[in-house]
Parts: structure tokens; sequence; C-alpha cells
């Protein structure tokens, strides 16, 4: 499938990916990274950074206060996650989204909610197709240029 744009480059919403990473190999990080670029190129979106936590702590994660701040951005549109469950457990991915949907931002993911990989597709690799959530007003896009 080609792009809308093939005949011209033309920048799309910018976009920040957002990794949960908890005893994860580079393997898997650099795939997880690929799969968010490669949703993004699909879709025409900039992916202008991902932020990635590391932490399992309950404080305060410098990655996701980080990634608050530029969904405020006013030219900011959204965050890409390969799925829901890297907002983190339960406990703190609901406030986590509260404030991803207070920011006006779109929560974006590769793989819907209650959809696992199934054996033998990663997530670069065949598999379901990516599910946009909106959780919010997202702001306005200036379409003219």
């Amino acid at each position: 499938m080609e792009p809308l744009t093939e005949h011209r480059s033309v920048s799309g919403p910018v976009v920040y990916g957002y990794l949960r990473l908890v005893r994860v190999s580079l393997a898997r990080q650099m795939a997880l990274n690929e799969a968010l670029a490669e949703y993004c190129r699909q879709h025409e979106l900039t992916l202008s950074g991902v932020f990635t936590e590391r932490d399992t702590g309950s404080g305060p994660s410098a990655a996701f206060t980080g990634l608050i701040d530029v969904l405020e951005l006013p030219d900011t549109y959204g965050v890409v996650l390969p799925a829901a469950s890297h907002l983190g457990p339960k406990e703190i991915a609901a406030p986590r989204q509260a404030r991803i949907t207070a920011a006006g931002a779109r929560l974006l993911l590769v793989r819907g909610p209650g959809r696992r990989r199934s054996a033998g597709h990663g997530p670069t690799g065949p598999g379901p197709a990516p599910v946009h959530r909106r959780f919010g007003p997202a702001p306005a896009l200036d379409t003219e240029t």
C-alpha cells in the first residue's frame, strides 16, 4: 500500500512514542521502536521521539513526565504505543491515560486492547490491523500548507 502523499513529501501530524521496558532485551527494544516507526510511516505520522521508561517503581516517571510535557505543546497530535500495557500496571495505567486525555492528545495503539500476538508474529510482522483509540479531545490540525 502506497502512502497518500507518495508524490510529495508532507510532514504528518507530530506524535511521540512511549515504551515501558522493564527487563527487556536490546533486540526486543529495537523491535518495538521499529514497530512504532512502521506504524507512523503507514499512517503518515511524524514520529518525533520515543520516551522509554525502565523503572518498576510506583513513583513519578521522568519518561512519562517528559511525554506529558511534549503532549501539551501546541503542534503535538498524540502518543503511539505498541499496546495499552505500555502505560504500566492497572493501578498506574488509568491515571496516566487520564493525564494523556487532559493534555488533549490522541492515544494511538499499534495493537488494540484484548489482542495478543500470534505465535511467530513479532511486532513488525503480520498480525491484526493497527487500532486508533481516542481517549479525549485531540488538538485541531491545521491542514493548510
